[in-house]
């Protein structure tokens, strides 16, 4: 899904020519923290709360806080991964999208992206969640593929991260069944290290269950 493509609240704009109250007042009233500022259609920067609580005067323009504009934003034509990175590098609430000449197409708030992300990654969904981890040189998609698809599942997401300071890659595997054991015991049995694993436990709940009648033998 492209960033011009995302739907999201209906949040204001401000221009150069408005007060810093009316802007502190426009985001109390949307529940946000930033808000863009355009120089007729044009996108001329983000402003924050904090920036905005520092002003000497409520009522100065915009105008005269140019230098605490940021230039955050992110182009409609781009992925809107890209706004979420953009939002979560810069702490920011919502995200400015705008067009090949620097016109606002939109704003997007950063709650709206994460439902997206959400859905992206199927996490509503039912499954299980397995993170391996493995050398770098040593990661294969095709055979973790193959070993999870050995046990009746399939991977609806994978997602790769390095870590800096072991040098080692943790692969983030979302699985189409939520009874993860016999998957977990599979990549045991090839020597993956299966750092985590989420979803329900049938071994487990299985053990659970044969202790408390083993119990409830034992108390008559």
């Amino acid at each position: 899904m492209l960033t011009r493509e995302l739907e999201s609240q209906s949040l204001p704009h401000l221009h150069l020519t408005d007060k810093v109250y009316q802007a502190l007042q426009l985001m109390n009233d949307n529940h946000v923290t930033h808000l863009p500022i355009v120089d007729g259609d044009k996108y001329a920067g983000l402003i924050s709360e904090d920036d905005l609580l520092q002003a000497e005067n409520d009522n100065a323009e915009l105008n005269t806080l140019q230098q605490s504009f940021a230039n955050s934003s992110v182009k409609g034509e781009e992925h809107f991964l890209k706004a979420v990175q953009v939002a979560a590098e810069n702490g920011l609430s919502v995200v400015p999208v705008i067009g090949e000449d620097n016109e606002l197409i939109g704003t997007v708030a950063y709650n709206d992206l994460l439902k997206h992300a959400s859905e992206f990654m199927s996490l509503n969904e039912p499954g299980g969640l397995i993170v391996l981890e493995v050398e770098s040189n040593q990661y294969s998609f095709n055979e973790i593929s193959k070993l999870v698809e050995t046990n009746d599942a399939q991977i609806t997401q994978l997602n790769t991260t390095n870590d800096a300071e072991t040098g080692l890659m943790q692969v983030t595997i979302r699985i189409n069944k939520p009874e993860v054991s016999d998957i977990v015991a599979t990549f045991q049995r090839y020597e993956y290290n299966v750092k985590y694993f989420f979803g329900e436990e049938l071994y487990t709940n299985e053990l659970r269950s044969n202790y408390d009648n083993l119990m409830n033998y034992l108390k008559i």
